[in-house]
């Protein structure tokens, strides 16, 4: 029998996230901390030197469009696979699969760096995805920003579509169903491999 989404949450005790949706729960936060002023100047308070979760998303409850000074390393576990957004402080944009079908293009780990906008959700078929995501230093509720959608749209204009289907669909509607994505032109969105885990 295939585990479910509700299975996973209350086996692995995870809990919704506030703000940016889905079901986390923090796996591990070191026990040694950085003092704010030994930090880049985006961090307002101490930080750990890094900690871990599972992170847990479904049609209902994926990760919104949002961003975090520290670069964030996400790690695919188990389920269907989901579609991530990064929008880059250049002006462009890419979206990547995580998933463990490797000769299909899906990558189990992808970087998202520090500053970028990123939000996730699944593809169809999909009725969750359990990830890990690790990050150091670590994760404070104070390093969240979410993405404004009129900001957005403003700062990436050919990205409209993709923006929009992140920020509020539910991820069912016949763009989604039909694997079309309006953004796609002008060269906005690049190839996404070569930068993570030297996938080719």
């Amino acid at each position: 029998m295939k585990i479910t989404a509700e299975e996973i949450i209350r086996k692995l005790n995870l809990k919704p996230l506030p703000g940016e949706g889905g079901y986390y729960a923090e796996t591990y936060k070191s026990g040694n901390w950085i003092a704010p002023e030994n930090l880049p100047g985006v961090y307002i308070e101490k930080h750990a030197i890094s900690t871990c979760i599972y992170y847990l998303i479904t049609h209902d409850s994926f990760s919104r469009v949002h961003r975090l000074p520290t670069t964030e390393i996400w790690h695919f576990y188990l389920g269907g696979p989901a579609e991530q957004i990064h929008l880059f402080p250049n002006g462009t944009g890419e979206i990547v699969t995580l998933g463990n079908n490797i000769g299909a293009g899906e990558m189990p780990q992808v970087i998202v760096p520090g500053f970028v906008w990123q939000a996730t959700r699944l593809k169809p078929g999909g009725g969750f995805a359990l990830f890990g995501t690790t990050m150091s230093p670590g994760f404070e509720f104070s390093d969240y920003e979410p993405g404004d959608e009129q900001r957005l749209i403003k700062e990436y204009p050919d990205l409209k579509a993709e923006i929009l289907r992140f920020l509020a669909g539910d991820g069912k509607g016949e763009e989604w169903k039909n694997g079309k994505m309006e953004g796609w032109k002008n060269g906005m969105l690049s190839e996404a491999k070569s930068r993570h885990c030297g996938m080719e």
